[in-house]
């Protein structure tokens, strides 16, 4: 990683205290459903963000959804609180996505797409990994914050938008600043003494090849995700082919993954 951008990482302020709330109840041996929104209702604009994400057409709920416990109660807890990690670390981050052509409203949609394609595909296969991966799943692109920063800074972020539309986005992240959204998120994460095994799992998603076998079946499905739902064109006919021709190559049963990927075209009708 070059000094300009782990100066930028080490220069990230502390913790808020919503995300210190929401790490120490992810550790929690009691974890209430009570707690945890006591920890969300503190934060009026984590509610609203809840709110916004649960009324999207991704869940495809038959009511409009009024309260943060209604909320809780059709979500779950583990997206809930994937959510409330995403609202908490985008506004701490504090920047512009420009470089990516996005705003910070794309940002949270992207992040919900990813995660609610990991849900849909990763609960047919295995109940307890798809609990694990929607944390990750979620937050694994918010180091574009900081890539996006840097690139404005360096006035070339029509440059990088054009060269990644074109490109592609990890391509594009390499050529730039030979490094990945993905490498920055677990950086971040890592500065902020978040969960090891989430930092670790992010970490090897853009560099596969890399990735210690224990790491691998968990960032391997975050690497397909992420091709399937790239912010550039996200289910795509050319991102959902070029993610199950990754998913075989990966040794996963396609059957699961593309029954996802139709609940996700079904839901995104309705937006």
């Amino acid at each position: 990683m070059t000094s300009i951008l782990q100066k930028k990482i080490d220069s990230l302020p502390p913790l808020p205290k919503t995300i210190i709330d929401l790490e120490n109840y992810k550790k929690s041996t009691d974890k209430t459903p009570e707690k945890l929104l006591e920890i969300i209702d503190q934060d009026p604009l984590l509610v609203a963000t809840l709110l916004k994400v649960a009324n999207s057409a991704m869940f495809g709920f038959n009511s409009k959804i009024e309260t943060s416990s209604r909320a809780l109660g059709l979500l779950g807890a583990n997206f809930t609180l994937s959510i409330a990690f995403g609202s908490a670390i985008q506004a701490s981050l504090n920047t512009d996505l420009s470089a990516y052509g996005m705003n910070t409203d794309d940002f949270m949609r992207i992040a919900n797409m990813t995660s609610n394609l990991v849900n849909l595909w990763i609960s047919r296969v295995d109940f307890d990994l798809k609990e694990k991966l929607l944390l990750p799943a979620f937050l694994q692109e918010a180091g574009q914050f900081i890539l996006s920063d840097l690139s404005r800074e360096m006035n070339n972020s029509d440059e990088f938008y054009q060269t990644l539309k074109q490109n592609g986005i990890v391509e594009t992240e390499q050529e730039f600043f030979e490094i990945t959204t993905s490498q920055i998120t677990a950086s971040i994460f890592r500065h902020w003494g978040l969960d090891d095994d989430m930092v670790h799992i992010i970490e090897y998603v853009d560099i596969l090849e890399k990735c210690p076998e224990r790491y691998k079946q968990e960032s391997s499905i975050l690497h397909v995700a992420k091709i399937i739902c790239d912010p550039t064109d996200p289910l795509s006919d050319k991102n959902i082919e070029k993610g199950l021709e990754t998913a075989k190559l990966l040794g996963f049963e396609l059957p699961p993954l593309k029954k996802a990927i139709e609940k996700m075209q079904d839901r995104l009708l309705d937006e």
